[in-house]
């Protein structure tokens, strides 16, 4: 089974405002070169051009492709380079998590799960589904040992 995650406005307003400072400082530049010197350098506004694009274009990739898909042995978490695959049977506690700037995260919610498994560079990670209840019961029938503080409504 495959869930989205859910998209507060908290991260929508984080996100803008760093799409917002990536355009200032790269485009103020550009605008500088173009209206306010006698012989702009075509080349120096391509790559600054291209410079945005890519800047902004991985930002975006990264906040909106971010999938958790249930496979029969680990939960696939994915949020556009980054990958994840976490056994079932590494998962050790599944608590509610409203940090979403620190430790390993793939979400963009401030509502959210953090998973604590073994074999983790970071010690667990911090996930946002969208339908919360729906995937803690998923995720308890597949890793039934993990302990968790969440009580899904039945």
């Amino acid at each position: 089974m495959k869930f989205r995650s859910k998209m507060d406005r908290t991260f929508k307003m984080m996100m803008s405002v760093a799409l917002v400072i990536i355009a200032l400082a790269i485009m103020w530049p550009v605008a500088y070169e173009l209206f306010y010197t006698n012989s702009p350098d075509y080349l120096a506004i391509w790559i600054m051009i291209a410079l945005f694009l890519i800047c902004t274009g991985f930002l975006v990739w990264i906040s909106f492709d971010i999938h958790y898909i249930f496979n029969d042995d680990y939960l696939y978490v994915k949020g556009g380079p980054f990958r994840s695959k976490i056994k079932y049977k590494d998962m050790t506690k599944v608590n509610k998590s409203s940090n979403i700037l620190v430790g390993y995260r793939i979400l963009s919610s401030k509502n959210a799960l953090e998973i604590h498994y073994k074999n983790s560079l970071m010690g667990s990670i911090i996930i946002s589904p969208d339908n919360q209840e729906q995937f803690l019961q998923l995720l308890l029938q597949k890793a039934p040992h993990a302990t968790s503080n969440v009580i899904p409504h039945v």
